[in-house]
């Protein structure tokens, strides 16, 4: 689910923050630059891991601040293909069922990957799987707020910095169903067994 990604960037540390080490001053504008920012084609930027090399630092005329090469490394949330995962239902519409992980929110199971057969219930605003036993068919609801298991199937990244392009891309597939708004799109499934709500699968 997380993985460590090296990169390389320039970064200015204003003459006000001389009198604090520069390591700690390059962490802060690190974490500030790329936490919780969405890196096209690398997933989630969730905080600093470690500074690996500095290079040399200069200040340009006119300017007082320094400007300083840094490497370094960064925790980044990107799962990968066919990870299994669990999270918490936010919202049910015609689309699909869409589940939160506390700190990311743009994960999309659509109708087809529900367990099957499922049908939207329209006055409840909830999806439900329609489970049929030797007794008849019981009704099992995908309430919001449900912890629920989902494995993810593909990614979209759309690149939503102005004169973008391409405009988006899909590192799995070419089908790109993600709103430009969405930076990071994860798609999933609940079709198979053990998958779906946590309730559904305990044992009595």
């Amino acid at each position: 689910m997380f993985v460590l990604v090296e990169m390389k960037d320039t970064v200015k540390v204003e003459p006000w923050l001389f009198n604090v080490n520069l390591a700690d001053a390059v962490k802060v504008e690190l974490n500030k630059r790329f936490a919780n920012k969405v890196l096209y084609n690398i997933g989630l930027c969730i905080c600093l891991f470690d500074i690996l090399k500095y290079e040399e630092s200069y200040i340009f005329p006119g300017d007082g601040a320094s400007h300083t090469i840094v490497h370094f490394r960064f925790v980044v949330f990107r799962p990968f293909i066919d990870e299994v995962l669990i999270g918490k239902i936010k919202g049910c519409s015609q689309e699909g069922v869409t589940v939160t992980l506390g700190f990311f929110d743009d994960i999309l199971i659509s109708p087809e990957s529900l367990q099957q057969p499922s049908k939207f219930d329209e006055s409840e605003q909830v999806w439900v799987w329609e489970y049929e036993t030797d007794e008849g068919t019981h009704d099992l609801f995908m309430d919001v707020n449900e912890p629920i298991r989902f494995r993810v199937v593909d990614e979209t990244f759309t690149d939503t910095t102005p004169m973008s392009a391409p405009p988006s891309a899909s590192s799995t597939s070419n089908d790109v169903s993600a709103k430009p708004s969405v930076p990071y799109l994860l798609k999933a499934v609940i079709s198979e067994p053990g998958l779906g709500l946590l309730c559904w699968w305990t044992n009595g």
